[in-house]
């Protein structure tokens, strides 16, 4: 589970520029900054496939939980330690607790344009964009309750003030990434927020991480999810 290529389980590395890579699953040829040590390159879509399993369970699912709801899906066959996956599960497992919660939603169409949404952000953005894809999803999941377009007026200004919510707290720990963390607290930020400006109150737990042994990058007693700081 330390390993990080999809192929031959090498680490990862990341290039100074884009530069044209040929996907070894799918043989799509796109740029890219990041491929592993031995030059394997794999696309976002090969790395998250089988993600639109998570609708059958979030159309299933009772939680009021976000966070149990995602940990569900971080335990499917589709989900890696890191990936673009999470910046699609981070906005669909809130859609799902809000649902659940008392908002008035139709969470199947919703689902349906979070995955939309969520796969445009590619691996990387948060060390590429200055813009981590888990916090970016919380502001989709916000777009999507609120019906923002670029036209609106506080519902524009609401997912913006989401994002940078969870982009702060996301900053506020640093790096290197761990898309379990950054989720965990564009989660716990989405949750706050949509109690203060919805008025739809999510369950909120005490977080407490069990996947350090998986991530060659962890951060260990920094991370506010740690075991050592429970």
């Amino acid at each position: 589970m330390k390993e990080e290529c999809l192929i031959c389980k090498a680490p990862l590395e990341y290039l100074d520029a884009d530069i044209l890579m040929e996907c070894e699953i799918c043989h799509k040829k796109e740029n890219s900054k990041t491929r592993c040590i031995h030059g394997h390159y794999v696309c976002n879509d090969c790395h998250t496939q089988g993600l639109d399993s998570i609708i059958g369970v979030c159309m299933t699912e009772t939680s009021k939980d976000p966070v149990a709801i995602i940990e569900k899906m971080m335990q499917m066959p589709f989900c890696h330690m890191h990936g673009p996956e999470h910046h699609v599960m981070v906005g669909a497992a809130l859609l799902t607790a809000y649902k659940n919660a008392g908002g008035e939603i139709d969470l199947h169409s919703a689902l349906i344009e979070m995955m939309n949404r969520g796969k445009s952000v590619p691996g990387g953005a948060c060390g590429f964009w200055g813009a981590c894809g888990a916090g970016i999803s919380s502001g989709m999941f916000i777009s999507i309750i609120s019906k923002s377009t670029p036209l609106a007026d506080e519902p524009f200004a609401l997912s913006h003030q989401m994002t940078a919510k969870s982009l702060g707290k996301i900053g506020q720990v640093g790096g290197p990434r761990c898309c379990k963390r950054d989720s965990f607290l564009s989660i716990l930020s989405a949750i706050d927020f949509v109690r203060e400006h919805f008025g739809i109150e999510m369950d909120k737990p005490d977080i407490v991480c069990h996947y350090s042994t998986m991530n060659n990058q962890c951060i260990g007693k920094r991370c506010p999810f740690s075991e050592v700081n429970h």
